[in-house]
């Protein structure tokens, strides 16, 4: 679909990647119109109908591996079953698996291995990012971090994203120097957190620096990306690596 992004990243030959948007399916309302995601309230057949477009446009050799995400850590290993798939990101190493997650302001991060034999998806809300989804992901590789490239997808922008003092706190616990990604709030108490600073601070920790992406705000685009913190009631984007035939 020519509103779908493939990252610009220099990813290696036979890694495919694609983020969707919310352009060209076939749901209506708040889902309008290409909403991928079954546990929002949208019409089974309606989001049935818009994966299997995303499906035949972008060339899928299998279906994705939808996950049910809980905004925690767990990473799968593909092939899995779906009732093994509570999880908040996923890692592939052979052709015709699709690692993806759903969004619609938290954060995904897009991981490969530089010889195009591991690639991975994290959702990276700001829960799991406190958790360290990231950097559980990183660990799934069997590549070493800094072989590892990463690609920021859309989400909430830092000038959209206010919130409570518990969110910085839970990051400077670990990271005391993070107050780089808050800005003060318009509120007293609140901060404006920027997720792809933060993101980086984590993929750098882990030994991650060819990072890439990000500064795509899902709020501030009701266009182009849904927005949970915009709209409440709205459809899900798919954010999509796999590995392609040798």
């Amino acid at each position: 679909m020519s509103d779908w992004i493939v990252p610009d990243w220099p990813a290696p030959a036979h890694v495919r990647a694609l983020q969707t948007t919310r352009v060209g399916g076939e749901s209506a309302g708040p889902y309008a119109t290409f909403n991928l995601g079954s546990q929002v309230g949208d019409d089974a057949r309606a989001v049935a109908a818009n994966r299997a477009r995303l499906r035949a446009a972008a060339g899928l050799p299998a279906q994705p591996a939808w996950l049910d995400q809980v905004h925690d850590r767990r990473v799968v290993t593909l092939p899995a079953p779906p009732d093994e798939r509570r999880a908040d990101a996923a890692i592939a190493r052979r052709h015709g698996e699709i690692c993806a997650v759903l969004t619609a302001d938290c954060l995904p991060v897009l991981l490969c291995a530089d010889d195009a034999s591991e690639v991975a998806v994290a959702h990276g809300g700001w829960r799991g990012l406190a958790a360290g989804v990231v950097e559980a992901c990183v660990r799934s590789f069997q590549a070493p971090p800094a072989r590892l490239l990463a690609w920021l997808g859309p989400a909430i922008g830092p000038r959209a994203f206010e919130v409570g003092p518990e969110v910085r706190e839970a990051f400077a616990d670990e990271d005391p120097a993070c107050d780089e990604a808050f800005a003060p709030g318009a509120k007293p108490g609140k901060w404006l957190a920027d997720l792809y600073a933060l993101a980086r601070r984590r993929l750098a920790a882990a030994g991650v620096t060819r990072v890439y992406g990000g500064g795509l705000c899902t709020y501030s685009d009701p266009d182009r990306f849904f927005s949970y913190r915009r709209d409440g009631r709205c459809g899900r984007m798919a954010s999509l690596i796999w590995l392609d035939e040798r």
